[in-house]
């Protein structure tokens, strides 16, 4: 996989490399980028091995809140069908791994987990990415993590977990940091198979009877601000080095390719947050709200619409601004130098744990030009 390989005309400065489930962990974590959840009823493979889903680096294939309760069984077998074709496709020399999007499953309890888990072997697992462990609890999430353990020791492949933390004992104020000191200290001896912390948005507003607008950020919402902004400050830490996914967008509308051509070529973060329309409410607030995510932290974002994901990944790419003071900052001994844009000033100690995520994503997103590129970029 390669990100942005829907616009291949695009010049960067620096490209993206490409990747695939076999990447280096250090680097992969930063590579997920728009995830897109879809029913484990879906069948996408043919499009998968005839490369039609450019846009598309990252999935997860849901065995929980997308089904209903008796398509199960059918959408294990989907599932184990998916594997078993691009197995086959990539033992035939047709497709490679580097052609196929990092594939994850959610599955629905720990006990369906572990039931799934006995139908898979060594070939179906080399295709499979890892799995999504929704309402992770302090109460459920050993048993999640042994489960993997002993997956990845039984097959002798790695597959990641990625935790959704969601859920009320989160969610509400009372029990809230007991919780987060729980799951942090469970997750400690698991941290090499933690690929990505994903964070449940819809499910703390459903607790709260609330959802955003499509004219407002999950930021705007101060119950839900809250719970984000206390599992970054636990799992966010520099120390803890967990890369976390921001919670999903959920509006899409419909729109033409045609309608990408009339992007204005100015500050997109300054026409975003002075609410300057861009292209229509539901882009735009997504836009605004990745825009967000990142200045918080946040590396990629959970997806429901495929048209999402270019949108998203074009926004994790790096300026050549950006990319040249985390070279600054990186290559010093120490001390504070002046930008070489002249227009700020860059200390080695203090902006260093900055630059090498900036660096990081420059090689999973690339290095653009400067803030007109990005509309360029996913406008492809």
């Amino acid at each position: 996989m390669k990100h942005h390989m829907y616009n291949p005309g695009f010049k960067f400065v620096l490209n993206p490399i490409e990747f695939n489930k076999n990447t280096e962990r250090s680097l992969l974590q930063y590579c997920l980028g728009a995830t897109l959840y879809m029913p484990g009823t879906k069948e996408v493979v043919d499009k998968i091995l005839n490369k039609e889903l450019t846009d598309l680096t990252s999935m997860v294939m849901c065995f929980e809140d997308a089904i209903m309760e008796n398509e199960l069984l059918p959408a294990e077998k989907n599932v184990i069908s998916h594997l078993n074709k691009i197995a086959e496709a990539i033992e035939q020399g047709v497709v490679s791994h580097n052609d196929i999007p990092l594939t994850f499953i959610r599955v629905r309890t720990t006990e369906q987990f572990r039931s799934f888990a006995r139908q898979l072997n060594p070939r179906l697992a080399n295709i499979l990415s890892g799995f999504v462990f929704p309402k992770f609890y302090s109460y459920n999430a050993n048993e999640y993590l042994h489960i993997l353990r002993e997956l990845n020791d039984e097959l002798n492949v790695t597959l990641y977990g990625m935790p959704i933390l969601e859920g009320r004992s989160i969610a509400m104020i009372e029990t809230r940091t007991n919780e987060l000191m729980q799951l942090r200290d469970i997750l400690q001896p698991y941290k090499d198979l933690i690929l990505n912390i994903r964070v449940g948005g819809t499910d703390f507003s459903s607790l709260f009877g609330v959802r955003r607008g499509i004219n407002y950020s999950i930021y705007d919402i101060l119950t839900i601000r809250d719970c984000i902004s206390d599992i970054l400050n636990f799992f966010g830490r520099i120390e803890e080095d967990y890369v976390i996914s921001g919670p999903v967008w959920e509006y899409f509308l419909a729109h033409k390719k045609d309608d990408l051509k009339h992007l204005i070529e100015e500050d997109i973060h300054r026409s975003l947050l002075t609410r300057s329309t861009i292209l229509n409410d539901a882009i735009d607030g997504l836009l605004r709200e990745v825009i967000l995510d990142k200045a918080n932290g946040f590396v990629g974002k959970t997806i429901i619409h495929p048209s999402h994901g270019r949108f998203v990944n074009a926004l994790q790419a790096v300026t050549r601004e950006e990319y040249e003071d985390s070279m600054q900052i990186l290559e010093k001994v120490g001390g504070v130098v002046k930008s070489s844009k002249s227009n700020k000033m860059n200390e080695r100690n203090p902006h260093k744990s900055w630059a090498e995520k900036v660096v990081s994503r420059a090689q999973a997103y690339g290095v653009i030009e400067n803030e007109a590129s990005y509309l360029k970029l996913f406008a492809g």
